[in-house]
């Protein structure tokens, strides 16, 4: 399905009244989803069009997602998806061990409520099942967000819809997908048992453990491509 048929779908996301807000957190989604790739030029006539929304509404969701550094305005090209850095790329990971570390090591020992995080390791099987790995890159997504979701904060959860959008927009730079998503499935199983137990620290060790083999990987990968 093409992204604008996409894109015409989530038109009923907005309601009947069309706010920046809204239109610009469906965008955001699906940069976290990874329908729009780094460099990609986001046309106002056919994104306009396919969520019925004016261009003028349209333009304002992009000067949020531009302040996000989602996108960035070039004067007389129009609106482009990001393009990031590796330096871009160790923010992103030094922010995400701050969130979500520190949201799992805050565990006071009684089970959370992890149903977010097991529903999201079981698309991420189905996924796998099916070789969708841009599905299975969205169901790893989803569990993370679910992590942060853990310091009960709507603050954090809004940091990281961000973060992690920015984040999807690294793996673009992944030559195979499949093995560097096929992997984190697992671990991710791993440490939900030990949320699922409210051992904070357990948690805390095996999380920042992922995020550094995960920050290598990515980091190489920009080093690869650019060499």
């Amino acid at each position: 399905m093409s992204p604008d048929l996409e894109l015409a779908a989530d038109r009923s996301l907005l309601g009947r009244t069309s706010t920046v807000e809204r239109l610009a957190d469906i965008l955001r989604s699906r940069i976290i989803e990874g329908y729009f790739a780094p460099g990609q030029r986001l046309a106002e006539d056919s994104i306009g069009s396919a969520l019925g929304v004016s261009r003028n509404t349209l333009r304002e969701a992009f000067r949020l997602l531009t302040h996000e550094r989602l996108l960035v305005h070039e004067l007389n090209r129009g609106v482009f998806v990001c393009k990031l850095t590796v330096d871009d790329l160790v923010d992103v990971y030094r922010v995400r061990k701050l969130v979500e570390c520190g949201a799992v090591r805050g565990l006071d020992g009684r089970p959370p409520d992890v149903t977010d995080m097991a529903k999201s390791v079981s698309q991420g099987e189905q996924a796998m099942k099916a070789a969708d790995w841009r599905a299975l890159g969205t169901a790893n997504m989803v569990f993370h967000q679910a992590v942060a979701a853990l310091a009960g904060s709507p603050r954090v959860d809004e940091l990281m819809r961000g973060v992690l959008a920015e984040l999807r927009l690294h793996f673009h730079s992944m030559s195979d997908p499949r093995r560097f998503h096929e992997p984190y499935l697992e671990r991710n199983r791993e440490i939900l048992k030990v949320i699922e137990t409210g051992d904070g620290p357990a948690a805390d060790r095996l999380l920042h453990k992922y995020l550094d083999d995960s920050e290598h990987q990515l980091v190489e990968a920009y080093r690869s491509a650019a060499g």
